[in-house]
């Protein structure tokens, strides 16, 4: 696929979609960007994209040949909405298809799963993006951002599991190669960063750098899920919890080398990122 086609970045807004937008644009890529809001962004068309509002979405994939799909936030059950949406895409002429999922959620795993599992037979061109943590959970407005900034502790049922925390940088860097190189990946890609690390280590890091203390403060799954499920749907706050759950056993104790294969570069360490985002020495 050439650099000539227009990319619709489904939350543009985003953590990983407003640096796949910014990304696209600074390498001169046509965007529109895709918020509930139509929030403009300097150097893309702004359009208002709702999953849960179909009217949205005729003029949201008006010229769009690619597009970069971050599921509806919240929701234990996106293939319902996302869909129907894929298959309006598919005949309004979108050719290349990349997914934002979990390095948790597997191709036969539940929510984002299914819409792992359908979308190789909706398009040709496509690629699954699969995360590890977001750094940017202690960084942004993520709760343990919040947590940290204001009670010095991070809330988490993942004992001392070891997690391959990525940089969201690193994350739309992969984005923008597998929605505008020439061959799409067509293949699930898990994104870690260069070491893992578990909450201890991060509290003492995130200690040194701001000058406060931050402690890990461990909760059971069921504490984790019934706090959670003060703020998200109690279904999804289960899953969220059972994703901590599986931290705990060790699932997400690895690291790959995805984000130099794709982008030819090393991803970003977590000291880096804080020096990056918080100015933290």
């Amino acid at each position: 696929m050439t650099g000539t086609g227009t990319t619709l970045v489904v939350g543009a807004t985003g953590t990983t979609g407003g640096r796949t937008a910014g990304q696209l644009i600074a390498e001169g890529h046509r965007v529109k960007a895709a918020s509930r809001r139509a929030t403009p962004l300097p150097g893309a068309e702004p359009v208002r994209f709702d999953w849960h509002d179909a009217a949205t979405h005729g003029a949201a994939l008006d010229g769009a040949d690619r597009v970069y799909l971050v599921p509806p936030p919240g929701d234990s059950e996106p293939a319902a909405v996302m869909l129907p949406f894929l298959r309006r895409a598919r005949a309004a002429g979108v050719r290349r298809a990349v997914l934002l999922s979990s390095s948790a959620v597997p191709e036969d795993g539940p929510a984002v799963g299914a819409v792992h599992r359908a979308l190789p037979g909706l398009f040709e061109e496509w690629a699954v993006l699969r995360p590890s943590w977001f750094m940017q959970n202690f960084t942004g407005t993520h709760a343990h951002a919040v947590s940290v900034r204001e009670d010095g502790v991070i809330l988490t049922a993942a004992g001392s599991g070891r997690v391959g925390f990525v940089d969201a940088d690193d994350i739309a860097a992969v984005a923008v190669r597998a929605l505008t190189g020439d061959e799409a990946p067509c293949e699930d890609l898990i994104l870690t960063g260069p070491e893992t690390l578990d909450h201890d280590e991060i509290a003492a890091i995130l200690t040194r750098a701001g000058g406060r203390p931050v402690v890990h403060r461990h909760l059971t799954r069921e504490q984790l899920r019934d706090r959670l499920a003060r703020l998200v749907p109690p279904d999804f706050a289960a899953m969220l919890a059972d994703m901590d759950r599986a931290i705990a056993l060790g699932a997400e104790d690895r690291t790959t080398d995805t984000v130099r294969r794709v982008t030819g570069r090393l991803p970003h360490g977590f000291r880096e990122v804080l020096e990056r985002e918080l100015g933290a020495r």
